[in-house]
């Protein structure tokens, strides 16, 4: 569990701060909030200590994204701003731009969730959850679960039966798949033992007969309540902005210019506040390490 910077803030608090940075990353439509989104996300993974698996990840996510921002201006030739033709088909300024805007979008959720795994532990969720909605909160935590399990122990049994010659990437494409079959069917016997057992133990410890009762070292302070605060007051402030319009680039039927607004680049400023509001946290609870250390 996070225990420093922002990781070791109430789970509502945290909760909020990716719920909203998600509503904005799909409501604010503009490039340049765009591209502020992404650069203050990478900085807060790499704050994190998550710079390897931004690295091992982002050239997917941008194969993903990218797909959206090439595919688009193949598709739709809405526009009057002409680039060049392709197969006697027009490539459009507007159709190219809300193709690269898709693919932030989408970018920015996808390095949102890689943040989120890392502080909205499975505890934290079944913190805010478990007490509104028992059941629905359980099966998703057991669904997360077995995901990372199921690869793990597959893992472990390819291996263990790779020492006795069954290869499921070795030999013909039928041994392949009655080796696959086989890795599969004990991968399967193997996950329904252990949810026997599991639901065993739980029968056996009384699982179902009373109200629930668990403990959680989770208790909101007074920080936690002026962040959250802080939090909710940025964002909907940011939502009245986009509810007059600000944040948004119109394409069609004519395209704005790209600059912003003089009362834009405020809205601009609250939601880049927003969603880097983490790193702030995170860069103080940095300095004041450092600052603790004697000096040597």
């Amino acid at each position: 569990m996070n225990v420093g910077g922002f990781g070791g803030l109430h789970p509502l608090v945290c909760f909020v701060y990716y719920a909203g940075v998600m509503l904005l990353g799909l409501m604010l439509s503009h490039p340049i909030y765009q591209l502020a989104a992404i650069a203050l996300l990478a900085v807060l993974l790499l704050l994190q200590r998550q710079g390897r698996q931004l690295a091992r990840t982002l050239p997917y996510y941008l194969l993903v994204g990218g797909l959206f921002a090439v595919v688009n201006p193949l598709l739709s030739h809405r526009g009057r701003h002409i680039l060049f033709y392709f197969r006697d088909q027009p490539i459009t300024l507007e159709a190219v731009l809300y193709g690269v805007m898709t693919m932030m979008a989408i970018l920015t959720i996808l390095l949102m969730f890689v943040s989120y795994r890392v502080v909205m532990t499975t505890d934290k969720f079944m913190f805010l959850f478990s007490a509104i909605l028992p059941q629905t909160a359980l099966h998703v935590w057991m669904t997360l679960r077995f995901i990372p399990l199921f690869a793990r122990r597959f893992q472990q049994i390819e291996l263990i039966q790779r020492a006795r010659g069954i290869d499921m990437r070795a030999g013909g494409p039928v041994r392949r798949l009655r080796n696959g079959a086989l890795l599969l069917r004990i991968l399967l016997t193997w996950s329904l033992e252990d949810a026997m057992r599991t639901g065993d133990s739980m029968k056996a410890r009384g699982y179902g007969t009373a109200r629930r009762t668990a403990y959680y070292p989770y208790r909101m302070d007074r920080r936690d309540r002026l962040m959250l605060a802080l939090l909710g007051a940025l964002l909907l402030l940011a939502l009245a902005g986009w509810w007059k319009g600000w944040g948004l680039l119109t394409l069609y039927p004519r395209m704005e210019p790209i600059r912003l607004a003089p009362w834009e680049w405020v809205h601009f400023a609250i939601s880049a506040l927003f969603v880097g509001m983490p790193i702030l946290i995170e860069a103080r609870e940095r300095y004041r390490w450092r600052s603790s250390q004697p000096n040597v």
